[in-house]
Order: C-alpha cells, then structure tokens, then sequence
C-alpha cells in the first residue's frame, strides 16, 4: 500500500476534528462542514483509531478536548493558519500588476519608461508597475531590478541591458560660451558634480584620468540626483557626464550636446536582476528590454592631443 503524502491521517479526518475541537460540537461542525453529525463523528473516529488515541470526551450535551486532542488542535491551527495566509496572498496577486520593475530615477525617466509604451502596444494583456527608487537597489518583492554595476559580481540570474559609453556634455548655449578643445580645459569649467550612494559612479576625475588628464578639474553644483544633474546642465550651470544609453533622447532632441569628441566606454554596466521566482510575463519583459539596450555599444574612446 503506496504511502500517504506528508505520511498524514485523511484531511478530511483533521478537518473534521479541527471543525469539532474549534466548536466543542460534532453538530455544530457537521452544519459548518455542511455534513451530518453522524459523518463528523465517524470521520473522529477513524482517526482516533489511526493515533491509537483518545481525542474527545463524550458527553451527553457534547464533547471536549482530551489533551491529546487539544496538543493536535494547536498543531493544525498552525499549520491551516500558514495555508491561510498562503492563500490569501495569492488573492492579492490578483489585483498586482503582471510585472514589477525596480529601476533608479535615471533610468525611469531617461530609459525605461519611454520604452515601456511601446511594450504595452506589443503586449497590452501585460500591466507593468515601476518601483522607481535611488535608496538601493535590493530585489524586495520585485519581478526584476535594473542595476548599474559589475554584473560577473553579481549572483542568482542577471542579463546584459547595455554596455553604455560616457562623454562630456552642455546645454547648446554654454557650449557656444565654453569651447572645449583639450581635456585640460575642464580645469577651468563649471562642472555638475554627481553625489550618489551606489560605488562605481564615474566622477569628473575618473573620466577625464581614464582619458589622460590627470590634472585638477573645475568645480560646480553638486547634486545627488542624476536628473538634476541633466536639468542643471540644460539651464546652463555647467557641464554634465552623459551616459549616452541615458541621454541619447537629449542629444538628439538638441537640448544637450557633446562638449567635444573624447569618449569612454563605462567601466560598468546597466543589467537586469530577475526574481528567482519570476513570472513567464517577467522574463517575456525582460527579453524585451535586452533587446531594446542591445544596440548601444560603447564609443571608441579619444584622447586628447
């Protein structure tokens, strides 16, 4: 005789004896179980012979718990307790979004959600929630997570958005006022300097050293919002670092524009974090939003002369 599952009496047993012990009533059970007393009391008996134990009192005006019925009851309160919440949770999927995505602010505003409407015209049964965040960038309870950073160290399953480039950028006007011909002339510019938390964000300095200046570079605002940081720059304050998978819709709508030719490729890059338990409609997104970053490779990077 094949074993039971979980090795467990019948659940129609305990729920018998779970709906009994709760009411200290074998009729009270039966009219909640929509069963006749006579089918809770068998169902009790059965398994008291299984346990090879007493779980009831008999009474003439009803039934109480032995104490070996009362330790039982607890346990499968527990236990329908977790299946209870389980379920309820699962309820609640219902009413979420198919997908959620975590991203920073930049890559919200800049990157994804301008992509996000055509994905809806492609696959308008797929609803889709941005967490936009610059607080971290832990998965929490999201389908996937967009990162900036070392994806070979990162663990569980990540996928290549884009390898992006880097290059100085202004607001037309303070490109005019400012012309930059050597990378030595970033001494003496306002620059917008970039706060972040995450490590690995390319600083002026980083650039202009990974591009053979290594002297002083100027001074200027400093925010810690890379979208400030563009706003800033669009109202002339100063040139910005532009990581061109971000500012591309920037460039090419005029408001911002090279300050000269020198290009680095990013020393990191932009990917995607999946949920280990990710939905098929997540990883049909994710797929998606490869593709959309797979056509930007960095630029060749060039020293000044």
């Amino acid at each position: 005789m094949s074993k039971r599952p979980y090795d467990l009496p019948p659940l129609t047993a305990l729920a018998s004896f779970e709906a009994a012990a709760r009411n200290d009533s074998f009729k009270a059970a039966a009219q909640e179980l929509n069963v006749t007393p006579a089918a809770v009391s068998h169902q009790v008996k059965a398994l008291e012979r299984e346990l090879g134990q007493q779980l009831f009192r008999r009474h003439h005006r009803g039934v109480s718990l032995t104490e070996t019925g009362a330790y039982l009851l607890v346990a499968l309160q527990r236990g329908f307790e977790e299946m209870a919440g389980a379920v309820d949770q699962l309820r609640a999927r219902r009413h979420r979004p198919s997908v959620t995505i975590r991203s920073s602010t930049a890559v919200s505003s800049l990157w994804l959600t301008p992509r996000l409407g055509a994905f809806w015209r492609a696959y308008p049964q797929i609803t889709v929630a941005q967490n936009v965040t610059d607080l971290g960038q832990g998965t929490d309870d999201n389908d996937l997570t967009i990162h900036y950073g070392d994806m070979a160290r990162d663990s569980g399953d990540c996928r290549l958005l884009m390898h992006d480039c880097i290059k100085a950028l202004a607001s037309p006007r303070f490109a005019e006022a400012h012309p930059v011909s050597a990378l030595a002339d970033f001494a003496d510019l306002p620059l917008i300097h970039v706060d972040r938390a995450e490590t690995g964000w390319t600083s002026w300095r980083d650039w202009c050293r990974a591009l053979g200046h290594d002297g002083p570079v100027g001074a200027g605002p400093r925010v810690n919002n890379y979208v400030i940081a563009l706003q800033a720059a669009e109202d002339d304050m100063g040139a910005v670092l532009g990581w061109e998978g971000l500012t591309e819709g920037l460039e090419r709508a005029g408001r911002l524009v090279p300050l000269m030719d020198a290009v680095l490729p990013s020393p990191l890059d932009f990917y995607i974090k999946v949920s280990p338990d990710a939905s098929p409609q997540s990883l049909l997104l994710c797929d998606w939003l490869a593709g959309q970053g797979a056509g930007l490779r960095p630029g060749r990077a060039a020293r000044a002369r």
